[in-house]
C-alpha cells in the first residue's frame, strides 16, 4: 500500500487532525517514533508512513483487540516490518524504548468501538508523559489528544493540564490548541516540544 492510501487531511476538524498535522511537520523519514495508545492503529499507520522503511515506530496498548486491530491495518499497509507492537501500558514505555525518540502521539480515553469503561487514567498517563520527556531527543515533539467527555475525563484532563503548565519553560515549549466553536468539554490537543 502506498503512502497515498494515508489520508491527507483535507479539513482541520478536532484535535487529531491537528495533531497529525504537528507530526508530519516535526517527524522525518528514518526517526523513532511512539504511540502510546494505538487504539485502532490509525496513529500507528501515520507515523509508520512518515518514518518510512529507515524509521521504527513503537505502539503500546493493554487491550488485544487493539494490538491485533493495528497489525492489521500496518499489515494492509506493508508496514508492519517498521512496527514493534506492544501489549502493555503506555507507562511502561521507558523500559521498552532505548535511544532517542523525535516524536511520541498519545490519544486519551478509551477505544472507539471498544470497551468503554476500559480507559486512559490521570496516574499512567502522566507517568508516561514524564518517561515521554526523557526519551524525546532535541526538537521532538509529544501530541496528546485529551477527551474530557467519558467518565474519569476530566480529572485525567486536569492532571495532564497541571502536569504540562509545570514543564520548564526553558527545556520545553507548551502549547494547548483546541476548537473554539465546540462544546467546553470537547477534546483538545497538547503539544510540547523539546527545546534541546
Amino acid at each position: 500500500m502506498s503512502s497515498s492510501c494515508i489520508p491527507k487531511i483535507s479539513l482541520l476538524r478536532g484535535p487529531v487532525a491537528l495533531s497529525h498535522l504537528m507530526l508530519r511537520q516535526f517527524i522525518r523519514t528514518g526517526d523513532t517514533a511512539i504511540d502510546a495508545t494505538c487504539g485502532n492503529g490509525n496513529d500507528t499507520l501515520l507515523l509508520a508512513e512518515i518514518v518510512g522503511v529507515s524509521g521504527r515506530v513503537w505502539a503500546f496498548d493493554i487491550q488485544s483487540e487493539a494490538i491485533a486491530e493495528t497489525a492489521r491495518k500496518l499489515s494492509e499497509a506493508g508496514y508492519l516490518d517498521r512496527v514493534k507492537l506492544v501489549q502493555s501500558g503506555h507507562e511502561n514505555m521507558a523500559q521498552v524504548v532505548r535511544g532517542n525518540v523525535n516524536g511520541i502521539i498519545f490519544n486519551l480515553g478509551y477505544l472507539p468501538g471498544g470497551d468503554h469503561t476500559i480507559v486512559t487514567c490521570a496516574g499512567t498517563t502522566v507517568t508516561a508523559m514524564e518517561q515521554s520527556l526523557k526519551l524525546l531527543t532535541g526538537r521532538g515533539v509529544l501530541a496528546i489528544t485529551v477527551y474530557p467527555g467519558h467518565t474519569g475525563g476530566e480529572i485525567e484532563q486536569r492532571a495532564v493540564t497541571d502536569w504540562a503548565t509545570v514543564c520548564d519553560p526553558k527545556a520545553f515549549h507548551v502549547w494547548r490548541m483546541g476548537q473554539l466553536n465546540v462544546a467546553p468539554g470537547a477534546p483538545h490537543f497538547i503539544m510540547i516540544q523539546k527545546v534541546n
